[in-house]
């Protein structure tokens, strides 16, 4: 049974991500889920990353190298038009250190007074990446475009969720019940494809499609990319349809 280890020290984020990934799975599960709760003594990753991929690749492969097994490990965060991108890959700490939910929304409303509606356009943008100690086996990409609102709506999200609305929605990701905890927007996208394992994405595409079945189409789009033993594939989801690139 192969072992993965998920670079999270949040518990319930690790439960919603084994649960998430073992769809499919009943009777007779493929892998034994590790958490980092597990390992002590690992040093933190360090995120320096220009871009989440980045991040989340850098994350997959360090936590990898210090335990032997292959892990998945993500990174996201809000981009908004009018402010260049940001907060962008500095989200968790757009006010500074230490990491403050409530001083990084202030912060954020105060650089966006007097930007109109129409130019309050931003996304949550998620990448999942799997990695042995070596190098990246699959990566994952995905957003979900909303606008940011002056004033907070919600309380069921966190971090910038109670300003982020979603016109489909008709609410903020925050007012929205059924959702996984400690993943920004309505995305999460995980890749476990292997070079021993044919590739399994009729189950991602299960996965995505209660998504956006049950989410009123909110999920806009998401590319899975997965590296085979041959050839790299990459699925495109947008508009309610799978091709593959």
């Amino acid at each position: 049974m192969r072992e993965i280890l998920l670079a999270t020290g949040n518990h319930n984020k690790a439960g919603e991500m084994m649960e998430i990934l073992s769809v499919g799975d009943e009777g007779s599960p493929a892998v034994r889920w590790r958490e980092l709760s597990e390992f002590a003594g690992i040093p933190e990753a360090v995120e320096d990353g220009e871009t989440f991929l980045a991040n989340a690749t850098l994350k997959a492969l360090h936590y990898a190298r210090h335990t032997g097994l292959w892990t998945i490990a993500d990174d996201s965060g809000l981009e908004v038009d009018a402010l260049g991108g940001q907060p962008g890959v500095r989200s968790a700490r757009y006010a500074g250190e230490p990491s403050n939910a409530k001083a990084n929304n202030a912060l954020l409303i105060r650089n966006l007074a007097g930007v109109p509606a129409e130019r309050r356009t931003a996304r949550f943008h998620c990448a999942v990446v799997l990695a042995d100690a070596t190098h990246a086996l699959a990566s994952a990409e995905g957003t979900v475009e909303g606008r940011i609102v002056d004033e907070p709506m919600g309380t069921n999200g966190f971090g910038y969720d109670p300003h982020f609305w979603i016109d489909e929605a008709g609410m903020t990701t925050a007012q929205i019940l059924y959702r996984m905890p400690d993943f920004p927007g309505l995305l999460q996208t995980f890749v476990w494809q292997t070079h021993d394992v044919a590739p399994r994405f009729p189950r991602v595409k299960r996965f995505l499609d209660f998504w956006t079945r049950d989410l009123a189409g909110t999920l806009h789009s998401v590319t899975l990319v997965h590296a085979g033993p041959e050839a790299v594939e990459r699925w495109r989801f947008a508009d309610g349809a799978f091709t593959l690139h």
